[in-house]
């Protein structure tokens, strides 16, 4: 089997069908129309016309202008575009997907992603009270410990410290040990 081939089994083996129908019904949702009957979910989203749409519903004006016609250049332009304005909208670098993951079809898996990143972003927005998608982000909970308490934690020795109970790592030897050589 060749290495590509491979890599493409890796990445198709990730795609998971009910993330993708769970994000599709929440696009439907959001854009309130329904995806075309018999077409897949990566050829809906190919040209990134859907997402932009999906982006400016979510915050309006975020994609000034959405190619719906021109070369392929035009279409990438367009999820381009919707990058910009996910990660404008609060969505981190680290969950975005890159373009030829959606042009090529490439990982569809991590356009999901994506997608997921998103609506969990959603929760953040107030002004939103549409659809979400995925689970509510934690908030912070911030704790205040008064004096007392936090020297009598002082006093505790935590099983990070490398003993539970008296049974300790002392004298373990795992493998050979190291040798250096010198001279040679």
């Amino acid at each position: 089997m060749s290495l590509e081939r491979q890599v493409r089994a890796k990445l198709a083996s990730k795609r998971n069908p009910d993330q993708e129908k769970e994000a599709q019904v929440w696009i439907e949702g959001v854009l309130g129309a329904k995806f075309p009957p018999g077409e897949l979910f990566e050829d809906v989203l190919k040209d990134g016309t859907v997402l932009c749409q999906l982006i400016n519903k979510l915050k309006p004006g975020s994609v000034a202008k959405i190619n719906s016609s021109g070369g392929q250049f035009k279409m990438m332009e367009n999820i381009t575009n919707f990058q910009a304005a996910i990660k404008a909208y609060g969505v981190p670098d680290i969950d975005v997907f890159q373009t030829v993951d959606l042009w090529e079809k490439k990982d569809i898996a991590q356009v999901v992603s994506t997608l997921f990143a998103l609506g969990r972003e959603t929760y953040r927005h107030p002004e939103w009270n549409g659809p979400y998608l995925g689970p509510k982000p934690a908030e912070e909970c911030k704790r205040d410990f008064s004096e007392e308490v936090l020297k009598a934690g002082q006093t505790v020795i935590g099983l990070q410290a490398g003993s539970n109970k008296g049974a300790t790592q002392a004298g373990q030897n795992l493998g050979a040990g190291r040798k250096i050589l010198l001279g040679k």
